[in-house]
């Protein structure tokens, strides 16, 4: 080897160097770059943010379509202006934009900084794209990264995309069901729900931590990159390029996260996914992504570990109304704004984009419509398997092995396991809680409510108009309602009527009557309120304002609660009503005999009321059957805290009151309440409450299938349907409709603890099967003709086999229900069993089907006939709407009748039109045996409905034999078909009677 000088000084000029740079890192934080950031004033000045216009010195500023860029909570603003030359500020300006940036500051150094929360972002966005209208004149492009682009999004359905010429999200996840670094959902929601409660409510982010946490997700690449900087601390020229970038990556682009913000973001969007399910808060307002109708770009990352491509995609799904692309850069979550990468591809589209939607310009080269199906990377294709090659290698130079494939192959085995484990950990305890409990157990709608309001105090509870009211709220009303009733002198055991529209008040009424342990007769608005009032012995009745005139007719003492802001009652000289808001409840003193929620398992707790043959019959529901619809629901449905339940039902009718109301309450879920049952507004509410479950009871959903036009998009938030009565032809239609949702039906016996569930939607029209919880059910033998159980020779009645019609009877709790239809020594001496009026049958599956009623059989020369059998025959009819079936009297014999309506519209691509032809029929009913297929079938203009929309068939048997005609068809024994039912054939068939 030659020796030189050069040889000999260059280790020593290497060393000096490595000495020199590293003591000007040391001392000023990094090298001196000689870049200087880009110019900008501070236009604005507000408590949440400062709002910066960047090279406000240009000359045709006025003419250039303004974009404001929107940060993440814990960076720096400067991340949109890294390098004057590289960042996003200097290329948009230098491609015809005018350039604003919203810096939020860092919290732990603003006044109130560490108490904002999510909600307060979102204001203030919205209020930045207000006072830039109002200084250019123009609309705004609004940009974010992260979750700068979450707030964008969540800015954009906050205005409902008024002031907006489109959304720009760089890396902006939008789905949680795709969490950082593969992180299961089902763990990251405890965990996050855990957080939010019990540490951030309390602790915020410092900078530091931040910037840790950040680095901590790609520890290979941090210490790999901060090796390479050592490395070359000697080469200065080979350090400046990315100098900048380091420096705001290592410690300047950091800044405190407060914790009432990170607690709100892990309860909404990793707990609750509301941002694709809707119904999130913002300032008390609730709001949607599928208020969007803007258009909008999402850039996304093939090596984004935070943004994942699948989480970003979310928003196609998430804003159904807009026209979103897709820009797909071979970029991780900081490159795609900031480096090579941004520079070269990011900005320049983002400019052609603005260009574009401005008129000035061609659609950007890069971007695609978003669809489900993974893009193209701009760049060039980079595979997963490239990504962990890329992985392991930089993981080998500095000694760390890769063990990325036997995670993941721990996780997808464990994952169906965690996944049960998961619903039994939810499910066990609500199950257990009904199996503890007596006839002197503590158990109410009040204490329920109670719990979860000291467990989630500022947990919402109720949604009405736009608005949320929290558990906290809503249990601070109840009490003051209870005060107001103590006040003119309800007590505990008092039967009071409820009279009142579904609403909050109406709620409120109900909770605090059962918190004060008296009975809520609830009757229905509209009828006849004196036979209702006898049977349930009401002593006052709790009415709104629409139906105080009614109230005041019954004859007893009126209090008038709710109506919102507009009450003007008139009540001077009305000594025998009360105007409850007018209760000052600071002024009543509590009586030393008032116990909060005092009600005991076998309490009664409310009476309700069917219409049943023209009568008016009660139903008494104790504080057990309550819970036990409740939790059996809540368990059924799967009801947790992430669920928004629609309340369609009427809080009068049963269905609202066990499984709606309880269920909810039951499940820890939100109840959204709406004013009117009207399709388009359904339509708005769902999205916009971010509904995931909806009640029904009967027929009520068929308004929603008929409605042609119905605004649901394809991605709704909507997993279930949940009701009683549901005939089999509108469950097809509701889940072709709505689909992937399901239906869950549920039967409920009105006397004993029978709860039945048909919770896999498989088989429609079948009532499923008992529900844990609930009681042992047994179908004993009946004899129907004789309307008599079918005994043994010991003197036992009989258990019906699988395929057999028979009784239902229940086995009630000891204690705790009380019936008029007890019976003993059923199946074996002593036992004691409850008989329901409903006949069933059991099938091979151990599923349950309803054949009918033993009050309402049609009997026949040729024996009894079933009903729904033939209605849920019918159904498998395409243009089916409805079906009914009854008996019409006709001379010596009755004649069985099937009624239909057909639907009002088919949709595209039906095979056949809104007709039935007698081919229909003969391959509908050929599943029935020949004795339980009806003479007649017809089809009616209109089946009518109950208020609550069970079908009637009174009037329709009213008006005897069906009229000859096309749509008229009557069963042929002799060639056991369905034909045309003729003036001559309507003939011989009344003459065969």
């Amino acid at each position: 080897m030659q020796f030189t000088v050069r040889t000999m000084t260059s280790p020593l000029h290497r060393v000096l160097a490595t000495a020199q740079n590293g003591l000007e890192v040391i001392r000023f934080g990094g090298l001196d770059t000689g870049e200087e950031a880009s110019p900008y004033v501070v236009v604005e000045r507000r408590p949440m943010f400062r709002l910066r216009r960047y090279f406000p010195q240009t000359k045709d500023i006025k003419d250039r379509p303004p974009i404001v860029l929107v940060p993440p909570m814990m960076v720096a603003a400067d991340v949109y202006d890294v390098t004057q030359d590289k960042g996003a500020v200097g290329i948009l300006h230098a491609q015809g934009l005018d350039p604003w940036v919203v810096d939020f500051g860092s919290p732990d150094r603003e006044i109130g900084g560490m108490a904002r929360n999510l909600a307060d972002h979102v204001v203030g966005v919205s209020d930045v794209v207000s006072l830039v209208r109002k200084h250019t004149g123009q609309d705004v492009h609004l940009g974010g990264y992260s979750q700068g682009g979450m707030f964008c999004y969540q800015v954009a359905a906050y205005r409902r995309s008024v002031g907006l010429k489109s959304v720009i999200t760089f890396g902006a996840p939008a789905d949680s069901v795709a969490l950082p670094l593969g992180i299961p959902v089902g763990l990251a929601s405890k965990g996050a729900d855990l957080l939010a409660d019990h540490v951030f409510n309390r602790l915020a982010v410092p900078s530091w931590m931040a910037r840790t946490g950040f680095q901590m997700l790609d520890p290979v690449k941090t210490l790999k990159s901060r090796l390479d900087f050592l490395l070359q601390l000697h080469d200065r020229e080979a350090l400046l390029p990315r100098e900048k970038q380091r420096r705001f990556l290592e410690a300047e682009g950091w800044v405190a996260w407060s914790g009432p913000a990170i607690a709100e973001l892990l309860k909404q969007f990793v707990v609750h996914n509301r941002m694709m399910t809707g119904g999130f808060v913002v300032d008390d307002r609730l709001i949607s992504l599928a208020e969007i109708t803007c258009p909008v770009l999402a850039f996304l990352g093939t090596t984004d570990d935070i943004g994942l491509p699948r989480a970003v995609r979310g928003i196609r799904r998430a804003a159904p109304r807009a026209d979103v692309y897709e820009a797909t850069l071979r970029a991780g979550h900081f490159g795609l704004v900031v480096g090579s990468s941004a520079a070269i591809h990011t900005w320049p589209t983002v400019a052609e984009w603005v260009k574009w939607h401005e008129g000035a310009g061609d659609e950007p080269v890069i971007i695609n419509p978003m669809t489900d199906e993974p893009q193209e990377p701009v760049d060039g294709e980079y595979t997963v398997a490239q990504r962990l090659v890329n992985s392991a290698s930089q993981a080998a130079e500095i000694g760390f092995g890769v063990a990325q494939d036997l995670v993941d192959a721990t996780r997808g085995a464990a994952r169906t396991t965690k996944e049960i484990t998961g619903e039994a950990m939810r499910t066990l305890p609500r199950l257990a809680r009904l199996g503890v409990m007596q006839a002197h157990t503590r158990m109410s709608l009040g204490l329920l409510l109670n719990e979860q309001g000291r467990r989630n105090p500022l947990g919402e509870l109720f949604l009405f108009d736009d608005r949320v009211h929290t558990h906290a709220a809503v249990n601070e009303r109840i009490d003051n309602v209870v005060r107001g009733f103590i006040s003119v002198g309800v007590r505990q055991g008092s039967h009071v009527g409820v009279l009142m529209q579904t609403r909050p008040s109406a709620l409120a009424a109900i909770a605090a009557l059962s918190r004060l342990g008296a009975v809520s007769v609830l009757l229905q608005p509209g009828t006849d309120l004196a036979e209702a009032i006898r049977i349930g012995e009401v002593s006052a009745i709790v009415a709104d304002p629409p139906n105080l005139a009614d109230a005041m007719t019954a004859g007893v003492r009126v209090f008038v609660l709710g109506g919102g802001d507009e009450r003007d009652l008139e009540l001077a000289n009305k000594t025998d009503v009360i105007d409850m808001e007018k209760i000052d409840p600071e002024a009543v003193s509590l009586p030393a005999w008032y116990r909060p929620d005092p009600g005991l398992a076998s309490d009664l707790a409310f009476i309700v009321f069917t219409r049943s043959r023209g009568h008016t019959e009660p139903q008494f529901i104790t504080n057990h059957r309550w819970a036990l619809s409740a939790f059996g629901t809540a368990s059924a449905a799967s009801l947790t805290m992430s669920d928004t339940v629609y309340c369609l039902t009427p809080l009068h009718h049963p269905s609202g009151l066990l499984m709606t109301l309880g269920g909810a309450v039951a499940g820890g879920a939100r109840i959204a309440l709406t004013r009117t049952f009207d399709p388009s507004q359904f339509a708005e509410e769902i999205h916009r409450y971010g509904v995931t479950v909806v009640s029904y009871t009967w027929t009520l959903l068929r308004e929603l299938v008929n409605a042609e036009d119905l605004q649901v998009q394809r991605h709704h938030p909507i997993r279930l349907f949940m009701g009683s009565g549901m005939p089999a032809a509108l469950w097809r239609r509701v889940t072709e409709r709505f689909a992937p949702a399901n239906v869950v039906e549920f039967y409920a016996s009105t006397e004993g603890e029978a709860v039945l569930a048909n919770i896999s939607g498989a088989k429609p029209g079948s009532k499923g099967r008992p529900i844990p919880g609930s009681a042992t059910i047994r179908l004993a033998a009946y004899d129907v003709e004789q309307d008599r159980f079918i005994e043994d020779d010991r003197g036992f009645v009989r258990e019906a086999q699988d395929g057999d019609v028979g009784r239902l009877l229940a086995h009630p709790r000891a204690g705790v229900e009380l019936s008029s239809n007890e019976m003993r020594g059923v199946f074996r001496a002593g036992d004691a069993w409850i008989a329901t009026d409903h006949l069933f049958r059991r099938d091979d599956s151990g599923d349950y089907w309803m054949v009918d009623n033993r009050n309402s059989v049609i009997r026949t020369e040729r024996g009894v006939v079933f009903a729904l059998p033939i209605e849920d025959a019918l159904a498998e009819i395409d243009a089916l709407d409805l079906a009914v079936v009854y008996g019409v009297p006709a001379g010596k014999r009755t004649l069985v009748v099937a009624a239909l309506s057909l639907r009002l519209w088919m949709p595209e691509g039906a095979s056949t039109k809104a007709e039935v032809k007698p081919g229909h029929l003969n391959n509908a009913l050929s599943i029935l045996p020949e004795g339980q297929r009806p003479d007649i079938v017809h089809v009616v203009d209109e089946i009518p409905l109950t208020t609550w929309y069970r079908p009637k068939t009174r009037a329709l048997a009213a008006e005897g034999v069906p009229a000859a005609g096309v749509n008229c068809w009557y069963y042929d024994p002799d060639s056991h078909q369905y034909r045309r039912l003729t003036e001559a054939a309507r003939k011989r068939v009344i003459a065969d009677t």
